[in-house]
């Protein structure tokens, strides 16, 4: 629920976060196959404009693999806001505007249309005034076409300000996801409980990229809300975005969920029907708007 295939992010000088993979189609169609095999059919790529996203190699890939990729539209955090976007200077339903008719037409001149909104994000803990503004244009053009809303939300209590304003526009919270709940400055139960209390979905999404002892506590957080009955809210991905990601380069790449993951609930005690209700029925309803007339 949370990848990307194509993405870069090291363009930005004296950014100390930078991602990005390469380009190599051979590559990320081995990569890509490791998932195959495990039985994963559906990747969200969560890659925006302004980050690298490249619709018509995202179609040839999906064709070439056999695999199904949903992608995301809308503006990442604001130090990568494409500077032609004028994010400062037009009217935020003008915003929402772009956004609806990418939704409704496609990506100008390819005809592929994305399948989520976002991922729109923060850049630091709090919501900056122009990230206010792509998150109510985000909030205006989910209530237009019934999209769901993914985010970027790193550290407490961010992803609960950008509920806010989900919300403030009049957002069903079942149609949010929060995101990066698993992150170090995100692991407090008191915040999740919170999202899921107010209807949104919390999203463990960096599994296999964070020390063991990091890891070993969000899988300790994860199995708690599971015990409290929150798995229809609950979702589970890896956030590849990074070439030392790539199991090529000694990463964990796409499979870790499945291959790695999934075992440990397993081992958990967590039952096969509710592994099925995270990782298939759970996305399913997300993803799931009704078709245009």
């Amino acid at each position: 629920m949370h990848e990307h295939i194509y993405i870069q992010m090291w363009h930005l000088r004296g950014r100390n976060d930078y991602a990005g993979q390469f380009e190599d189609d051979e590559l990320l169609c081995s990569e890509l196959e490791a998932f195959r095999q495990l039985n994963g059919q559906t990747l969200v790529d969560c890659t925006v404009n302004g980050i690298g996203r490249q619709p018509e190699k995202l179609r040839r890939l999906s064709e070439r693999t056999g695999l199904h990729f949903v992608m995301g539209c809308g503006w990442y955090r604001e130090p990568y806001y494409p500077p032609g976007d004028y994010i400062d200077r037009r009217p935020v339903n003008e915003l929402a505007e772009s956004l609806i008719a990418e939704i409704r037409n496609g990506v100008t001149g390819t005809g592929i249309r994305p399948g989520i909104i976002g991922e729109m994000g923060t850049d630091k803990w709090w919501v900056s005034s122009q990230e206010e503004r792509v998150h109510r244009a985000a909030a205006r053009a989910q209530k237009a076409t019934g999209l769901a809303i993914t985010t970027h939300s790193i550290g407490k209590p961010v992803g609960l300000l950008e509920l806010d304003i989900f919300e403030e526009e009049g957002v069903d919270p079942s149609r949010v996801v929060i995101g990066h709940c698993d992150l170090p400055h995100s692991l407090f139960l008191d915040y999740h409980l919170e999202i899921l209390r107010r209807g949104a979905y919390v999203q463990f999404d960096t599994f296999g990229a964070k020390p063991p002892e990091i890891e070993k506590h969000a899988l300790e957080i994860f199995l708690d809300l599971l015990s409290r009955g929150y798995e229809k809210r609950l979702l589970l991905s890896q956030d590849v975005c990074k070439v030392q990601h790539l199991s090529a380069f000694g990463g964990n790449g796409f499979s870790h969920v499945l291959k790695s993951v999934v075992p440990r609930l397993h081992r958990a005690g967590v039952s096969t029907e509710l592994v099925h209700t995270m990782l298939v029925e759970n996305p399913k309803r997300i993803l799931t708007v009704e078709r245009d007339e």
